[in-house]
């Protein structure tokens, strides 16, 4: 690996690059189309991430970013497993259900620049989640991934993360529309 190349902790002003490369992921994997996007304040994005980086609710919350020289080209945040829930409200992306390991650290978001992926990024944001969470007592590791992402199925079936049953409904069609019902399931594995 190049010297250039290396995971760190997210520091202020790494907010921007955040913000950046998670709407550019967003709108490059069709997550998010431009009617939501139009929708979206970046300056509040950058706001929150400006305060999970410098003041995050406990010790085992992280926010990790890839570089690339000085470049922010990835990131990543993690969390120990919340509070457990066992009926998540419909449409409440924060939910997190009961895990599947009593010491377990949840991925919140994992992004990498549209035009840095398949470099290798990816894999080294996700060692050093993995180290973090371990170094934090961790014995398992879990994400959310959106049903039909098939990039982000490859990945982390590659990296040996699975479905462990557990699903989420994002958004409910009520009406007949056109917009789809978006369901999440949780990937995990041990670590």
């Amino acid at each position: 690996m190049s010297p250039d190349l290396f995971v760190r902790p997210a520091t202020a002003g790494d907010e921007h690059a955040i913000t950046d490369i998670q709407l550019a992921a967003w709108t490059a994997a069709g997550i998010v189309g431009p009617d939501v996007l139009a929708l979206l304040d970046p300056q509040a994005m950058r706001t929150s991430w400006h305060a999970a980086i410098t003041a995050p609710p406990g010790p085992a919350y992280h926010v990790l970013v890839a570089c690339d020289g000085s470049r922010v080209v990835a990131f990543a945040s993690v969390m120990p497993h919340g509070q457990v829930l066992t009926d998540p409200e419909p449409c409440d992306p924060t939910a997190d259900l009961a895990p599947t390991s009593p010491a377990g650290g949840l991925i919140l978001a994992f992004e990498v620049a549209p035009d840095e992926q398949r470099s290798g990024h990816g894999s080294r944001l996700l060692a050093a989640v993995v180290d973090v969470l371990r170094t934090d007592g961790a014995t398992e590791v879990s994400t959310w991934v959106l049903h039909g992402d098939d990039a982000r199925t490859r990945f982390f079936a590659g990296a040996g993360l699975g479905p462990d049953g557990a699903q989420r409904l994002l958004t409910e069609r009520t009406a007949p529309d056109d917009r789809p019902t978006l369901t999440e399931s949780r990937w995990s594995a041990t670590i």
